[in-house]
Protein backbone atom coordinates (compact mmCIF):
# COMPACT_ATOMS: atom_id res chain seq x y z
CA UNK A 1 0.00 0.00 0.00
CA UNK A 2 1.22 3.48 -0.69
CA UNK A 3 1.75 5.75 2.25
CA UNK A 4 0.79 9.44 1.32
CA UNK A 5 2.05 12.47 2.79
CA UNK A 6 -1.70 12.81 4.19
CA UNK A 7 -1.17 9.67 5.64
CA UNK A 8 1.99 10.44 7.50
CA UNK A 9 0.75 14.05 8.78
CA UNK A 10 -2.14 12.24 10.03
CA UNK A 11 0.31 9.70 12.11
CA UNK A 12 2.42 12.40 13.12
CA UNK A 13 -0.84 14.52 14.62
CA UNK A 14 -2.37 11.83 16.10
CA UNK A 15 1.32 10.38 18.08
CA UNK A 16 1.22 14.14 18.86
CA UNK A 17 -2.02 13.74 21.15
CA UNK A 18 -0.94 10.95 22.29
CA UNK A 19 1.84 12.11 23.71
CA UNK A 20 0.72 15.32 25.16
CA UNK A 21 -2.53 13.67 26.38
CA UNK A 22 -2.28 13.47 30.52
CA UNK A 23 -2.27 9.31 29.94
CA UNK A 24 1.06 9.41 28.24
CA UNK A 25 2.61 12.87 30.09
CA UNK A 26 5.43 12.49 32.34
CA UNK A 27 4.54 11.73 35.85
CA UNK A 28 5.75 14.16 38.46
CA UNK A 29 9.06 13.50 40.73
CA UNK A 30 7.36 12.70 43.98
CA UNK A 31 8.88 13.92 46.86
CA UNK A 32 8.08 13.81 50.73
CA UNK A 33 9.27 16.61 53.15
CA UNK A 34 9.12 15.77 56.71
CA UNK A 35 8.07 19.15 59.02
CA UNK A 36 8.72 18.73 62.52
CA UNK A 37 5.08 20.30 63.84
CA UNK A 38 1.60 18.24 64.74
CA UNK A 39 -0.89 17.32 62.08
CA UNK A 40 -2.81 20.31 63.28
CA UNK A 41 -2.12 23.72 63.92
CA UNK A 42 -1.51 27.07 62.45
CA UNK A 43 2.26 26.12 61.37
CA UNK A 44 0.81 23.16 59.38
CA UNK A 45 -1.49 25.11 56.99
CA UNK A 46 1.39 27.62 56.64
CA UNK A 47 3.22 24.58 55.15
CA UNK A 48 -0.17 23.28 53.05
CA UNK A 49 0.34 27.39 51.60
CA UNK A 50 3.81 27.56 50.53
CA UNK A 51 4.23 23.64 48.98
CA UNK A 52 0.54 24.07 47.11
CA UNK A 53 2.53 27.45 45.58
CA UNK A 54 5.62 25.06 45.04
CA UNK A 55 3.85 22.35 43.44
CA UNK A 56 1.71 24.92 41.14
CA UNK A 57 5.20 26.48 39.65
CA UNK A 58 6.98 23.69 39.74
CA UNK A 59 4.48 21.05 37.55
CA UNK A 60 7.63 18.56 37.38
CA UNK A 61 7.27 18.00 41.16
CA UNK A 62 4.72 16.83 43.45
CA UNK A 63 6.11 17.80 47.07
CA UNK A 64 3.84 16.26 49.99
CA UNK A 65 4.34 17.81 53.13
CA UNK A 66 4.47 14.88 56.30
CA UNK A 67 3.67 16.36 59.12
CA UNK A 68 6.08 14.61 62.08
CA UNK A 69 5.29 16.00 65.38
CA UNK A 70 8.50 17.62 67.48
CA UNK A 71 12.16 17.84 66.59
CA UNK A 72 13.19 14.57 68.60
CA UNK A 73 10.46 12.98 66.86
CA UNK A 74 11.25 13.89 63.79
CA UNK A 75 14.69 12.57 63.86
CA UNK A 76 13.01 9.21 65.31
CA UNK A 77 10.71 9.12 62.19
CA UNK A 78 13.67 9.93 59.42
CA UNK A 79 16.20 7.37 61.11
CA UNK A 80 12.82 4.87 60.72
CA UNK A 81 12.36 5.38 56.88
CA UNK A 82 15.80 5.35 56.22
CA UNK A 83 16.14 1.85 58.37
CA UNK A 84 12.63 1.06 55.99
CA UNK A 85 14.62 2.09 52.85
CA UNK A 86 12.48 5.22 52.30
CA UNK A 87 14.04 7.94 53.12
CA UNK A 88 12.27 11.49 53.19
CA UNK A 89 13.81 13.18 50.15
CA UNK A 90 14.07 16.80 52.47
CA UNK A 91 13.81 16.92 55.92
CA UNK A 92 13.23 19.95 58.28
CA UNK A 93 15.78 19.11 60.83
CA UNK A 94 16.26 20.73 64.51
CA UNK A 95 20.02 22.64 63.29
CA UNK A 96 21.82 20.76 66.60
CA UNK A 97 21.46 17.35 65.22
CA UNK A 98 22.73 18.10 61.95
CA UNK A 99 26.61 16.95 63.05
CA UNK A 100 25.08 13.88 64.97
CA UNK A 101 23.14 12.73 61.88
CA UNK A 102 26.48 13.58 60.06
CA UNK A 103 28.70 11.48 62.36
CA UNK A 104 26.32 8.13 61.95
CA UNK A 105 26.49 9.00 57.83
CA UNK A 106 22.86 9.53 57.82
CA UNK A 107 22.79 13.02 55.90
CA UNK A 108 24.22 13.76 52.92
CA UNK A 109 26.22 16.97 51.76
CA UNK A 110 25.20 19.40 49.54
CA UNK A 111 28.70 20.78 47.99
CA UNK A 112 28.23 18.74 44.41
CA UNK A 113 24.73 20.20 44.10
CA UNK A 114 25.99 23.84 45.14
CA UNK A 115 28.83 23.38 42.73
CA UNK A 116 26.18 22.44 39.69
CA UNK A 117 24.55 26.09 40.13
CA UNK A 118 28.00 26.93 39.67
CA UNK A 119 28.80 28.47 42.87
CA UNK A 120 30.97 28.16 46.30
CA UNK A 121 30.24 26.94 49.49
CA UNK A 122 31.23 30.14 50.62
CA UNK A 123 29.04 31.85 48.17
CA UNK A 124 25.71 30.20 49.00
CA UNK A 125 26.15 30.06 52.31
CA UNK A 126 27.01 33.58 51.72
CA UNK A 127 23.12 34.55 51.40
CA UNK A 128 22.41 33.50 55.53
CA UNK A 129 23.29 35.01 58.61
CA UNK A 130 26.90 34.22 59.64
CA UNK A 131 25.53 32.86 63.55
CA UNK A 132 23.59 29.91 61.32
CA UNK A 133 26.76 28.89 59.16
CA UNK A 134 27.79 26.81 62.39
CA UNK A 135 25.14 24.15 62.59
CA UNK A 136 25.41 23.81 59.09
CA UNK A 137 28.63 23.81 57.14
CA UNK A 138 30.61 20.59 59.15
CA UNK A 139 34.05 20.01 58.22
CA UNK A 140 33.81 22.59 55.76
CA UNK A 141 31.17 20.95 53.96
CA UNK A 142 27.27 22.07 53.86
CA UNK A 143 25.00 19.63 55.38
CA UNK A 144 21.86 21.81 55.89
CA UNK A 145 20.97 24.80 54.84
CA UNK A 146 18.90 27.04 57.32
CA UNK A 147 15.19 27.39 56.44
CA UNK A 148 13.55 28.83 59.73
CA UNK A 149 15.41 30.07 63.11
CA UNK A 150 14.96 31.69 66.14
CA UNK A 151 17.27 32.99 69.46
CA UNK A 152 15.10 32.89 72.87
CA UNK A 153 13.67 36.61 73.63
CA UNK A 154 12.31 38.45 77.05
CA UNK A 155 8.59 39.18 76.77
CA UNK A 156 7.36 41.46 79.16
CA UNK A 157 3.48 42.34 79.58
CA UNK A 158 3.93 46.50 79.52
CA UNK A 159 0.69 46.57 81.73
CA UNK A 160 1.88 44.96 84.42
CA UNK A 161 5.49 46.98 84.42
CA UNK A 162 3.07 50.51 84.41
CA UNK A 163 1.31 48.73 87.29
CA UNK A 164 4.04 48.32 89.31
CA UNK A 165 5.50 51.76 88.78
CA UNK A 166 8.00 50.66 86.34
CA UNK A 167 9.03 52.32 82.69
CA UNK A 168 8.08 49.85 79.59
CA UNK A 169 10.60 51.65 78.11
CA UNK A 170 13.52 50.36 80.22
CA UNK A 171 13.31 46.47 80.31
CA UNK A 172 15.69 44.38 82.05
CA UNK A 173 18.97 44.00 80.70
CA UNK A 174 20.51 42.12 83.20
CA UNK A 175 20.30 39.38 85.80
CA UNK A 176 20.00 41.68 88.43
CA UNK A 177 17.74 44.19 87.13
CA UNK A 178 15.36 41.01 85.99
CA UNK A 179 15.73 39.83 89.65
CA UNK A 180 14.43 43.04 90.75
CA UNK A 181 11.68 43.67 88.16
CA UNK A 182 10.25 40.15 88.37
CA UNK A 183 10.06 40.44 91.95
CA UNK A 184 7.97 43.48 91.87
CA UNK A 185 5.53 41.72 89.48
CA UNK A 186 4.96 38.75 91.21
CA UNK A 187 1.61 39.21 93.05
CA UNK A 188 0.21 37.13 96.02
CA UNK A 189 -2.79 36.41 98.18
CA UNK A 190 -1.39 35.25 101.66
CA UNK A 191 0.72 32.09 100.64
CA UNK A 192 -0.40 31.70 96.93
CA UNK A 193 0.99 32.73 93.76
CA UNK A 194 -1.69 34.45 91.67
CA UNK A 195 0.98 35.97 89.51
CA UNK A 196 4.50 34.89 88.53
CA UNK A 197 6.69 37.55 87.61
CA UNK A 198 8.93 35.40 85.96
CA UNK A 199 8.58 31.89 83.81
CA UNK A 200 11.04 29.76 81.47
CA UNK A 201 10.08 26.63 80.07
CA UNK A 202 12.39 23.54 81.19
CA UNK A 203 10.55 20.68 79.10
CA UNK A 204 13.18 18.19 77.31
CA UNK A 205 14.34 20.48 74.46
CA UNK A 206 13.42 23.72 75.37
CA UNK A 207 15.12 23.39 78.81
CA UNK A 208 18.46 23.11 77.75
CA UNK A 209 18.29 25.92 75.06
CA UNK A 210 17.47 27.93 77.68
CA UNK A 211 19.99 26.80 79.91
CA UNK A 212 22.53 26.63 77.38
CA UNK A 213 21.52 30.57 76.68
CA UNK A 214 21.53 31.26 80.05
CA UNK A 215 24.89 29.82 79.88
CA UNK A 216 26.17 31.88 77.21
CA UNK A 217 24.85 35.08 79.07
CA UNK A 218 26.98 33.81 82.04
CA UNK A 219 30.22 33.82 79.82
CA UNK A 220 30.33 30.46 79.30
CA UNK A 221 30.05 27.46 76.56
CA UNK A 222 27.75 24.72 76.45
CA UNK A 223 30.14 22.35 73.83
CA UNK A 224 33.05 22.45 72.39
CA UNK A 225 31.93 23.98 69.00
CA UNK A 226 34.94 22.34 67.12
CA UNK A 227 34.69 18.60 68.44
CA UNK A 228 31.17 16.96 69.07
CA UNK A 229 32.93 14.77 71.89
CA UNK A 230 32.98 17.46 74.99
CA UNK A 231 30.45 19.14 76.97
CA UNK A 232 30.74 21.66 79.50
CA UNK A 233 27.81 20.83 82.38
CA UNK A 234 30.00 20.77 85.38
CA UNK A 235 31.66 24.06 84.97
CA UNK A 236 31.22 27.47 87.22
CA UNK A 237 29.40 29.55 84.02
CA UNK A 238 26.86 26.77 83.87
CA UNK A 239 26.77 26.58 87.81
CA UNK A 240 26.35 30.07 88.17
CA UNK A 241 23.18 29.43 85.49
CA UNK A 242 21.86 26.57 86.54
CA UNK A 243 22.25 28.41 90.42
CA UNK A 244 20.66 31.59 88.95
CA UNK A 245 17.33 29.66 87.88
CA UNK A 246 17.01 27.98 90.72
CA UNK A 247 17.41 31.10 93.01
CA UNK A 248 14.25 32.60 90.94
CA UNK A 249 12.34 29.85 92.14
CA UNK A 250 13.55 28.88 95.55
CA UNK A 251 15.20 32.41 97.20
CA UNK A 252 13.29 34.82 95.01
CA UNK A 253 10.12 33.24 94.78
CA UNK A 254 9.32 34.69 91.26
CA UNK A 255 9.13 31.54 88.95
CA UNK A 256 6.83 28.36 89.45
CA UNK A 257 9.08 25.51 90.90
CA UNK A 258 9.09 21.98 88.87
CA UNK A 259 9.02 21.59 85.06
CA UNK A 260 7.09 24.37 83.12
CA UNK A 261 6.64 23.09 79.26
CA UNK A 262 6.58 26.05 76.70
CA UNK A 263 3.07 26.12 76.17
CA UNK A 264 2.14 26.25 79.15
CA UNK A 265 5.00 29.21 80.05
CA UNK A 266 3.27 31.30 76.73
CA UNK A 267 -0.56 30.51 78.29
CA UNK A 268 0.61 31.67 81.24
CA UNK A 269 2.14 34.78 79.70
CA UNK A 270 -1.23 35.37 77.64
CA UNK A 271 -3.43 35.22 80.44
CA UNK A 272 -1.58 37.59 82.46
CA UNK A 273 -0.45 34.83 84.70
CA UNK A 274 2.93 35.57 84.10
CA UNK A 275 4.83 38.97 83.72
CA UNK A 276 7.87 37.88 82.21
CA UNK A 277 9.32 34.69 79.98
CA UNK A 278 11.77 33.92 78.24
CA UNK A 279 11.00 31.97 74.80
CA UNK A 280 11.45 31.37 71.51
CA UNK A 281 11.36 34.02 68.67
CA UNK A 282 9.17 31.37 67.08
CA UNK A 283 6.67 32.35 69.32
CA UNK A 284 6.25 36.49 68.49
CA UNK A 285 3.50 35.52 66.01
CA UNK A 286 1.53 33.32 68.38
CA UNK A 287 1.92 35.67 70.70
CA UNK A 288 1.12 38.80 68.64
CA UNK A 289 -1.88 37.17 67.52
CA UNK A 290 -2.93 36.47 70.54
CA UNK A 291 -2.06 38.66 73.39
CA UNK A 292 -5.05 41.55 74.67
CA UNK A 293 -2.31 43.74 76.17
CA UNK A 294 0.83 45.67 74.97
CA UNK A 295 3.69 43.46 75.28
CA UNK A 296 7.32 44.11 74.79
CA UNK A 297 10.67 42.08 73.54
CA UNK A 298 14.10 42.72 74.30
CA UNK A 299 17.49 40.58 74.56
CA UNK A 300 18.22 37.58 76.80
CA UNK A 301 19.20 39.61 80.11
CA UNK A 302 23.35 38.98 80.40
CA UNK A 303 25.27 38.62 83.53
CA UNK A 304 28.82 38.42 81.83
CA UNK A 305 27.90 39.19 78.38
CA UNK A 306 24.82 39.26 75.59
CA UNK A 307 25.34 36.06 74.02
CA UNK A 308 22.55 33.45 72.96
CA UNK A 309 22.33 30.36 71.11
CA UNK A 310 20.38 30.06 67.75
CA UNK A 311 17.65 27.53 67.52
CA UNK A 312 15.39 26.33 65.02
CA UNK A 313 15.75 23.91 61.97
CA UNK A 314 17.79 23.21 58.77
CA UNK A 315 16.78 21.73 55.63
CA UNK A 316 18.67 18.41 54.90
CA UNK A 317 18.57 15.86 52.38
CA UNK A 318 19.27 12.07 53.91
CA UNK A 319 21.36 9.34 52.91
CA UNK A 320 19.64 7.20 50.46
CA UNK A 321 18.26 10.08 48.23
CA UNK A 322 19.14 9.71 45.05
CA UNK A 323 18.58 10.83 41.06
CA UNK A 324 15.55 12.72 40.34
CA UNK A 325 14.28 12.83 43.59
CA UNK A 326 17.75 14.36 44.90
CA UNK A 327 17.47 17.12 42.43
CA UNK A 328 13.53 17.39 43.16
CA UNK A 329 14.44 17.98 46.79
CA UNK A 330 17.04 20.33 46.06
CA UNK A 331 15.02 22.83 43.92
CA UNK A 332 12.48 22.51 46.68
CA UNK A 333 15.33 23.71 49.06
CA UNK A 334 16.05 26.49 46.73
CA UNK A 335 12.81 27.78 46.85
CA UNK A 336 12.19 27.74 50.11
CA UNK A 337 15.08 29.12 51.54
CA UNK A 338 14.66 32.07 48.68
CA UNK A 339 14.74 35.61 49.74
CA UNK A 340 10.68 35.91 49.11
CA UNK A 341 9.93 32.79 50.51
CA UNK A 342 11.87 33.05 53.63
CA UNK A 343 10.52 36.28 54.18
CA UNK A 344 6.94 35.44 53.80
CA UNK A 345 7.34 31.88 56.07
CA UNK A 346 9.00 34.61 59.24
CA UNK A 347 6.12 37.04 58.66
CA UNK A 348 3.80 33.82 58.94
CA UNK A 349 5.13 32.22 61.94
CA UNK A 350 7.66 34.98 63.51
CA UNK A 351 10.36 32.55 63.19
CA UNK A 352 13.76 34.63 61.89
CA UNK A 353 14.21 34.70 57.95
CA UNK A 354 17.52 33.14 57.64
CA UNK A 355 18.19 34.77 54.45
CA UNK A 356 19.50 38.55 54.78
CA UNK A 357 18.18 39.44 51.85
CA UNK A 358 14.71 38.77 52.36
CA UNK A 359 15.03 41.96 55.01
CA UNK A 360 16.13 44.10 51.94
CA UNK A 361 12.34 43.51 50.51
CA UNK A 362 9.67 46.07 50.35
CA UNK A 363 6.98 43.97 52.36
CA UNK A 364 9.67 42.62 54.58
CA UNK A 365 10.90 46.33 55.48
CA UNK A 366 7.01 47.78 55.90
CA UNK A 367 6.58 44.49 58.10
CA UNK A 368 9.04 45.40 61.01
CA UNK A 369 8.38 49.05 61.13
CA UNK A 370 4.55 47.65 61.94
CA UNK A 371 5.84 45.15 64.54
CA UNK A 372 9.39 46.37 65.79
CA UNK A 373 9.69 43.25 68.25
CA UNK A 374 10.46 41.10 65.01
CA UNK A 375 13.47 43.37 64.14
CA UNK A 376 14.74 43.38 68.02
CA UNK A 377 14.80 39.22 67.28
CA UNK A 378 16.97 40.19 64.16
CA UNK A 379 19.46 42.28 65.66
CA UNK A 380 20.05 39.15 68.54
CA UNK A 381 21.51 37.49 65.59
CA UNK A 382 24.57 39.82 65.80
CA UNK A 383 25.82 38.31 69.52
CA UNK A 384 23.66 34.25 68.60
CA UNK A 385 26.37 31.38 68.64
CA UNK A 386 25.89 27.73 67.63
CA UNK A 387 23.26 25.64 68.85
CA UNK A 388 25.08 22.58 70.93
CA UNK A 389 25.83 19.97 68.81
CA UNK A 390 27.59 16.48 69.64
CA UNK A 391 27.68 12.81 69.02
CA UNK A 392 24.19 11.62 70.28
CA UNK A 393 23.11 14.95 70.56
CA UNK A 394 19.38 13.99 72.29
CA UNK A 395 20.74 11.47 75.14
CA UNK A 396 23.60 14.31 75.51
CA UNK A 397 21.13 17.19 75.97
CA UNK A 398 18.65 15.03 78.24
CA UNK A 399 21.46 14.16 80.32
CA UNK A 400 21.40 17.45 81.75
CA UNK A 401 17.94 18.26 80.91
CA UNK A 402 17.29 15.20 83.78
CA UNK A 403 19.08 17.29 85.95
CA UNK A 404 17.66 20.57 85.40
CA UNK A 405 14.31 19.28 86.17
CA UNK A 406 15.55 18.27 89.22
CA UNK A 407 17.19 21.25 90.81
CA UNK A 408 13.74 23.21 89.74
CA UNK A 409 12.05 20.29 91.43
CA UNK A 410 14.55 21.02 94.90
CA UNK A 411 15.51 17.17 94.56
CA UNK A 412 18.84 18.22 93.99
CA UNK A 413 21.56 20.86 94.41
CA UNK A 414 23.08 22.73 91.40
CA UNK A 415 26.35 21.44 91.76
CA UNK A 416 25.16 17.74 92.48
CA UNK A 417 23.00 17.95 89.30
CA UNK A 418 26.44 19.44 87.16
CA UNK A 419 28.29 16.44 88.20
CA UNK A 420 25.74 13.67 87.17
CA UNK A 421 25.19 15.70 84.12
CA UNK A 422 28.85 15.56 83.40
CA UNK A 423 29.09 11.83 84.18
CA UNK A 424 26.31 10.94 82.05
CA UNK A 425 26.79 13.32 79.13
CA UNK A 426 30.53 11.58 79.25
CA UNK A 427 29.47 7.98 79.35
CA UNK A 428 27.19 8.49 75.94
CA UNK A 429 30.17 9.75 74.49
CA UNK A 430 32.93 7.37 75.19
CA UNK A 431 32.23 5.00 72.23
CA UNK A 432 32.81 8.48 69.58
CA UNK A 433 35.86 9.61 71.93
CA UNK A 434 37.38 6.34 71.73
CA UNK A 435 37.53 6.28 68.02
CA UNK A 436 38.50 9.55 67.54
CA UNK A 437 40.58 12.02 70.33
CA UNK A 438 41.39 8.59 72.43
CA UNK A 439 42.58 6.91 68.96
CA UNK A 440 46.05 6.96 69.50
CA UNK A 441 48.73 5.19 67.42
CA UNK A 442 50.03 1.84 68.80
CA UNK A 443 53.32 1.56 67.78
Amino acid sequence: MTTTRRNVLAGAALATSFALSPAFAQAPTEIELFFPVPVDGQLARDMGILLKEFNEKNPTIKATPVYTGSYDETLIKTRAAMKAGKPPAAVIMSANFLLDLKIEGEIQPMDALIKADGKTNDQFMGQFFDALHGNAVLDRQVYGVPFHNSTPLLYVNADHLKEAGLDPEKLPANWEELVTTAKKLTKREGDRVTRWGMMMPSNYDYGGWILQALTHSNGGQWFNAEYGGEVYYDTPSMLGALTFWSDLVSKHKVHPAGVQAGGAVSSAFLSGQASMMLLSTGSLTHIRNNAKFPYKVAFVPKNVKNEVPIGGASLVIPTGVEGERRKAAWTLINWMTAPEKSGWWSRATGYLAPNMAAYDLPEMKAFIEKNPDAGIAVKQLDVAKPWFATYKTVPVRKAIEDELQAVLSAKKTPKEALVAAQKGADEIMRPYVEQTALKLPTN
